[in-house]
């Protein structure tokens, strides 16, 4: 009887396991869409596609309550399959007992015996049933958490040994190959090029040309397919996170804003900054006065991601973060993109006054924001097709050219 009851749990927990790892997916996949949809709502209320985001994530709930009921199915029908066999086997071993006492061959008072404690005999099955349920769910855990940290299906960051204390920010491309996992189309073709140190350089081409992803590689956010990136001669392969990551600090275009007071927010990056380090860094980013406008100043609690800021407050708000930073190289990507014009104008002053101090990356559209930089390169098919100063590139470069013209032309 203990062995049936047994195998009948054994396989229970064997089929529970396997829809359990189904019901696992189909609850991430619910969960990360009701969090897509808190993050978009502003843009789904602006789309007015309420009705269809209602509709899917009722459809992904109606799928995740399917497999939530096959896996409960699997514990119903085995807990009524084995709950009657063991009401079969009881009834059976009174009747045994029955047969044995009548036969002389058992004493009534050990049949009694018997029969009282078999009860117990068979419940250590059902502890059993529920040890191997949660070794099961342990090790099914487990797996989970070892693939994101040791598996090959989750690509894991590589970093060196070498430490470089001081960074001066020159650093070199050299025949740089690079496609993302998504698509065989290489992004970046045999790209070279270099930059000294407290120099300020402009990359521009059209979109998907392979400009983010130059920042991208730099800060080791993916490595090279083939060819070289070095910071001060040294190959990044062969340097640890602090000389890479603590030396460069990138502005994205949609910078992410913490759920902290600004104060706290800007005190992430530099934990030990002083009141006047604070400010200074605001009045160069051109915020401090809408930061002293607001009812508790640097003390205001802003929204998660920076709701309440609009776009072009939350990249000045990068901005300042960076300037607290103080690392030697600066990478601004699009940084600049959501600010008005006269905002932008009071942006370009606080860059032009880093030049001499820092290294200085920049990633524009509008070609307003780079004409000043020391130098231009224009890319196109991951590659460099021009280089120079403004107007160098304007005589020599074509595809700069037709930019600079379909700028002037939206701007009329």
């Amino acid at each position: 009887m203990v062995i049936v009851l047994y195998l009948i749990e054994r396989r229970r927990v064997s089929i529970y396991n396997s829809k359990d790892k189904e019901f696992r997916k189909e609850n991430e996949k619910v969960t990360g869409f009701v969090s897509e949809i808190v993050r978009g709502l502003r843009d789904i209320k602006m789309l007015h596609s309420e009705d269809s985001f209602s509709s899917e994530l009722h459809s992904q709930v109606e799928e995740l309550n399917q497999s939530r009921y096959l896996m409960m199915r699997v514990n119903n029908r085995y807990n009524c399959l084995h709950f009657c066999l063991q009401d079969v086997f009881d009834l059976g071993l009174i009747f045994l007992l029955v047969y044995l006492i009548m036969t002389g061959n058992l004493a009534v008072a050990n049949g009694l015996v018997i029969h009282n404690y078999q009860g117990r005999v068979t419940s250590i099955i059902d502890i059993l049933g529920i040890l191997l349920q949660s070794i099961k769910d342990f090790n099914l855990s487990c797996s989970r958490v070892f693939a994101i940290m040791y598996s090959d299906q989750f690509s894991k960051e590589k970093f060196g040994s070498r430490h470089l204390d001081k960074v001066n920010g020159d650093f070199c491309f050299s025949h740089v190959n690079f496609h993302y996992d998504c698509n065989d189309k290489k992004v970046l073709n045999d790209l070279s090029f270099e930059v000294h140190a407290n120099e300020t350089v402009a990359f521009v081409g059209k979109s998907g040309a392979g400009k983010s992803t130059i920042f991208n590689l730099l800060c080791k956010m993916y490595d090279v397919d083939s060819g070289s990136i070095t910071i001060d001669g040294v190959d990044i392969s062969l340097l640890d996170r602090e000389s890479i990551r603590g030396n460069i600090t990138i502005i994205s275009q949609s910078p992410y804003i913490f759920h902290l007071s600004i104060r706290d927010n800007l005190r992430l990056v530099q934990p030990d900054m002083t009141e006047e380090e604070m400010i200074d860094a605001c009045k160069l980013a051109c915020i401090h006065e809408f930061i002293m406008s607001l009812p508790e100043g640097y003390d205001t609690v802003i929204g998660e991601g920076g709701v309440n800021l609009s776009g072009g407050q939350r990249q000045r708000l990068a901005i300042a973060r960076a300037f607290l930073q103080k690392t030697e190289i600066i990478l601004f990507d699009e940084a600049t993109s959501a600010l008005d014009n006269e905002t932008q104008r009071e942006i370009q002053k606080a860059i032009s006054n880093l030049k001499k101090d820092y290294t200085i990356l920049i990633i524009a559209h509008r070609l307003s924001t780079i004409i000043n930089s020391d130098r231009i390169l224009f890319i196109e098919g991951g590659k460099i097709v021009g280089e120079g100063g403004h107007k160098e590139l304007l005589k020599k470069c074509l595809g700069y050219r037709e930019l600079y013209e379909a700028e002037l032309k939206n701007s009329e």
